[in-house]
């Protein structure tokens, strides 16, 4: 049986529609994106007696929230004695409190309305296969320790194949993320938030009001919260410090014992791992082979990776569902939460790494409560107009070469079409060609029709590389996706990729 391209979460839960925006209004809050950060930020908000409306491009959790695989933990992917180094000691114990609030905060909602939203409390483990890392993970305990988390070393990790230990963190926890969606949506319906799906905000002006404006009709806000994973209104300071991968993940039904927790190991890139049990259904879930956007042209080996790591680890003969998802990495290692570069009323959150719902979460109450009035523990140290030199110097030069680099290398290279005509492309490929308006991004679609759009992303012009695994146009300098077709996908862009005519080599 062939895989399913679609997470397990959406394959087993479906959500409402909404109807898109069809008239201009006032309110005083718009939220833009209707992922964990939009919810729970409207759910906040809407307890506190503010009128929000949420604004989503395609449907409710279309975008990350419905392809992570909703590990909560304070095992954040900065490791604890980094962030200790760079943010101090009470950095690293602000962190571990901020996510056991944000797990809590899913738990209490979860609960509320009486939903099976998958939530259970799990042991985590960060385990390694090899000798030599033994002695880092020890420094990590230590780190994690002193942070207040409650870690033990073990020896022995209830995985079925050999390991060398790893930290145990306690009371972590897994959910469904789409079925805990759904609960949200609840709670914020009941609030009187108003949710138009289908509506593409195209752009973001602060002021007095705010001014929101969508291809369905403007809207005036006091405030607005930006929440769709890589903001659309900071071009250039926010988005020089994060950097856009994509993680892949497998489930695969499994007969084998997988002991309720969540597992994480050291491997580079690294791989994690859940189980969840779905309609009597018991699965593996194994995550990992990250790479930069747009920067590996056979993404299907990444797949094939993990269904031989699931075979040789676990047993799994083969994998039902796969997925991918973009994992956006902040330069210092926390994410950046809290009003926008030169804003008074415009919020963004980004940079949550392989801790989406978590982070999201977090977002969600911080910026709700900075909305609000109200102080916020964590808002300082997380706040997005923060530079930490010492912190990310290193990382921010090495993730921003890739933009100069290839934005130079593109505009320099040009296309006589060595590889032949566009109809020389095989079902399920892509390619840039040379054509009478500049590059031009052809693909045949597994059913054997000629795509064409412009190559040049509509973001910041970079050209845009074909996805062969996810079938979609991605650009590799700070991650916009596009569908064949060349409708956004991802942001940061908001501008699809123009129609082209396809090119015709001349003899």
């Amino acid at each position: 049986m062939e895989p399913r391209t679609e997470s397990l979460w959406r394959a087993t839960h479906q959500l409402r529609r909404f109807t898109p925006l069809s008239r201009d209004f006032d309110t005083d809050v718009v939220i833009v994106g209707a992922g964990i950060s939009g919810l729970t930020a409207a759910v906040v908000l809407a307890r506190a007696g503010r009128r929000v409306a949420l604004l989503e491009r395609d449907e409710i959790a279309a975008g990350e929230t419905g392809l992570t695989t909703a590990h909560l933990t304070e095992a954040v992917d900065a490791r604890y004695r980094t962030i200790a180094k760079d943010f101090g000691e009470d950095g690293a114990r602000l962190v571990a409190q901020s996510s056991r609030a944000a797990i809590d905060w899913i738990e209490r909602s979860g609960a509320a309305h009486g939903l099976d939203v998958g939530f259970a409390r799990v042991p985590g483990y960060l385990y390694t296969e090899h000798r030599f890392d033994v002695d880092a993970l020890a420094d990590e305990l230590d780190a994690a320790h002193r942070a207040g988390c409650a870690v033990s070393w073990i020896d022995d990790v209830p995985l079925p194949f050999t390991t060398f230990g790893g930290i145990q963190w306690n009371h972590q926890a897994q959910v469904h993320p789409i079925a805990y969606v759904e609960a949200l949506v609840g709670e914020a319906l009941t609030c009187g938030v108003r949710i138009h799906d289908r509506t593409r905000v195209v752009e973001v002006t602060d002021g007095e009001p705010c001014l929101v404006k969508t291809d369905h009709g403007e809207l005036h806000a006091r405030d607005v919260f930006v929440a769709a994973h890589v903001p659309i209104n900071n071009r250039v300071l926010l988005l020089t410090k994060i950097a856009a991968y994509r993680s892949y993940a497998i489930a695969a039904e499994s007969s084998a014992t997988m002991p309720p927790a969540l597992f994480w190991d050291t491997a580079s890139p690294y791989h994690y791992t859940r189980s969840a049990t779905i309609d009597g259904r018991a699965y593996v879930v194994i995550g990992g082979e990250d790479h930069r956007t747009g920067g590996d042209a056979d993404t299907e080996q990444h797949y094939q990776r993990l269904v031989a790591y699931a075979h040789e680890r676990f047993g799994v003969a083969n994998d039902r569902f796969r997925w991918s998802g973009q994992i956006v990495e902040p330069v210092d290692g926390l994410p950046y939460i809290g009003l926008n570069a030169s804003s008074g009323h415009v919020y963004v959150a980004t940079g949550y790494a392989g801790n989406g719902m978590t982070f999201g979460t977090l977002a969600g109450m911080i910026v709700g409560d900075q909305i609000v009035g109200h102080a916020n523990p964590y808002a300082d140290l997380y706040k997005a107009t923060r530079i930490k030199p010492i912190a990310s110097a290193a990382d921010y030069v090495a993730e921003n070469v890739a933009f100069p680099a290839h934005l130079v290398k593109d505009r320099l290279t040009s296309l006589g079409n060595e590889a032949g005509p566009p109809d020389n492309l095989a079902a399920g490929e892509g390619g840039i060609f040379a054509g009478e308006d500049g590059k031009v991004a052809v693909s045949r679609s597994r059913e054997g029709a000629l795509r064409a759009v412009s190559a040049v992303c509509t973001h910041l012009g970079c050209d845009v590389a074909w996805n062969r695994a996810e079938q979609t146009w991605d650009c590799p300098c700070h991650g916009s996706r596009f569908s064949p077709e060349g409708r956004v996908i991802n942001g940061p862009a908001v501008s699809d990729l123009a129609p082209r005519a396809i090119p015709v080599t001349r003899h």
